[in-house]
Parts: C-alpha cells; structure tokens; sequence
C-alpha cells in the first residue's frame, strides 16, 4: 500500500482537555495537536498561542469564556509555524506578540511554511479558508518583556534557540506556571525540521532553572508536578541528542541522506516510536539533522516543492 505524505491520512478527531495548573494559568491540549494556553489576571487574559485557523481559535476562546469574561488583550506567539499563528485574526482586540527572530521568520518564510504545512497535514487547519493572510505581530521585542494583567504578570522571553530561531516562552513566575511551546514535548516527537539542535539543550537548561511547578509544552498533556515536568524536559533532551549524534555519525561514516534516514528511524523508533507524530517527523528531522551535521548551521527554507520531492527520496514514494 503506498504510504500517504506526511500526515494527510491522519484524520481522526482528537478531544481537548482544559487543565487549570494554578489558580489563574490553564492548559488547552488536545491529545498530541498543538497546544494552546492562557493567564486571567484581574483585568484582562493572555493567551499562548493562536491555533492553525480563526475558526479553530474560535474553540480556544470558547473555552476561556467558560472561565472568564475578562478582555483578551494579549496573543503571544511562541514561534511562526503556521500551526500556532494563522488563526490570531480572532483575537480581535489582542496585541500579537512576537519576538523579533520570529518576525524576522514570518516574513522571510512564513509564506512558504504556511502552504507547506497545509500539504503535511490538512486536520490541523480545520476551515482553512478562514484564514485572511499571514499572521505579523504588532508588538515585537528583541529584550523579554513584563506584562502585567493585573494581580499576575507574565514574562514573555526568547531564551534561546531550539525547535526555531525565535522561540519564545511565557513564565507566569507567581503561579510557577511554563508555557514553553515546542521547546517542551511530552509524549510527542519534536519537530525539528527548523531547528537548531545543539543549541536545543543549552536553551532547555535555562528553561530548566526557572524550576516551574507546571508546563504547557508544545504538544502532549499538561505537566504538573515534578516528575511530569522533568519528564518533559528529559525526554525532549534526549530525542533531539540522539537524532543529532545519530546523523554526526552517519555524515562522518559517508552516509547519504536516505541511508542516514533509514538508520535514523530504526534507532530511533525502538525508543520513540509510540510519541506523537514520530512518523509525520521524522523524515523533516533526519533532513535537519542531516544538514546540521554537515556543516549548514541555517535550517533551509521548506517548501510544498522541496516536502514532496525530500518525501519521494526517503520514502521511496510509497
């Protein structure tokens, strides 16, 4: 049977959970999708995270309205994938907030990530015509910011570079709440087709530091308590130092990129191979980490054109 792109088979339902982590942070998750995640202060609400389309976001705000009435006046992108930006359009009265890696990123490929990953997997852009454009922030920052909400105030930084060259993260420090984005997996295989994966552990280790009591990661449940949230943390840690160390050796031993994949995903599959998404990524990260090893420190741009002829190669086209 010819295996279907990336992950246009997928198309079951998933359920979302709503998990309060604090006594004003909550986790929208939604059982490996992409997770969303806000604050209620005294006088308004912050969310992380759009969603794929103003229709999907629709469900988020829903869900915030079950719990406060409050104005959302802030949207913090956590980076520019297209998946967690393109439904902002329904934040009508928020101020989009980005930092300047990931403005930098939306306009030097936004474009061309937003049709790429509507070719990966179309589930995740439910009512794909909703969407008016691109998504560009009208706040961005290159030093972290304090955004107070009244009775809580929320950290918005870019501690390093890891699953992107902007990522971003909110730290609700009184409520030892993290929304770490894609930084943080749990249960589910980091993307990493764009990432920058020695910098990656060096950028956990900060995230480590903060010692929060909950995460929100990227995808997978909320973390609360210190074995999930160490898990959290741990198991990103590992995925993405075995898949740099498995492809160092493939380029040093003379390996092409599909011999470097096939080798790739036997290891890695023995360890990861029930996550998330794990067969969606791993064609994109072993193209990353292929690059990386070989000396071309700047993920290049992916394409619907460049997807397709990387899933032909590795995949055999079926």
């Amino acid at each position: 049977m010819e295996k279907k792109f990336a992950s246009q088979g997928d198309t079951g339902k998933k359920s979302v959970t709503v998990s309060r982590l604090s006594e004003r942070c909550y986790g929208y998750t939604a059982e490996g999708d992409p997770n969303s995640g806000f604050v209620v202060g005294d006088e308004a609400v912050l969310v992380v995270d759009a969603q794929a389309t103003p229709v999907m976001a629709a469900d988020v705000i829903a869900k915030i309205r079950e719990v406060s009435d409050l104005p959302i006046r802030h949207l913090v992108l956590s980076h520019y994938h297209a998946v967690r930006v393109l439904g902002a359009s329904a934040y009508k009265e928020a101020e989009i907030i980005a930092s300047e890696g990931t403005a930098e990123l939306i306009e030097e490929r936004g474009q061309q990530d937003y049709e790429s990953e509507v070719g990966r997997f179309p589930r995740l852009f439910r009512a794909v015509e909703s969407i008016p454009g691109l998504t560009r922030p009208t706040r961005v920052f290159s030093a972290p910011i304090t955004i107070d909400l009244g009775g809580v105030t929320v950290a918005v930084s870019s501690p390093g570079r890891g699953h992107t060259a902007g990522d971003t993260v909110a730290w609700a420090e009184s409520e030892r709440v993290l929304f770490a984005g894609d930084l943080v997996e749990y249960g589910a295989a980091p993307y990493c087709g764009d990432a920058f994966l020695r910098d990656w552990p060096r950028t956990l280790a900060k995230l480590r530091r903060l010692n929060p009591e909950a995460v929100v990661p990227g995808r997978g449940e909320a973390l609360q308590g210190a074995s999930q949230v160490s898990g959290g943390f741990d198991g990103t840690e590992k995925f993405v130092g075995e898949l740099l160390r498995l492809a160092e050796e493939a380029v040093a031993a003379g390996q092409t990129l599909g011999e470097c994949y096939a080798g790739l995903y036997s290891q890695m599959e023995k360890q990861f191979g029930s996550w998330f998404i794990f067969e969606h990524c791993m064609p994109f990260n072993a193209s990353r980490a292929f690059d990386e090893a070989s000396g071309i420190k700047h993920p290049r741009i992916w394409t619907a054109e460049r997807d397709m002829q990387m899933w032909g190669e590795l995949e055999g086209a079926g």
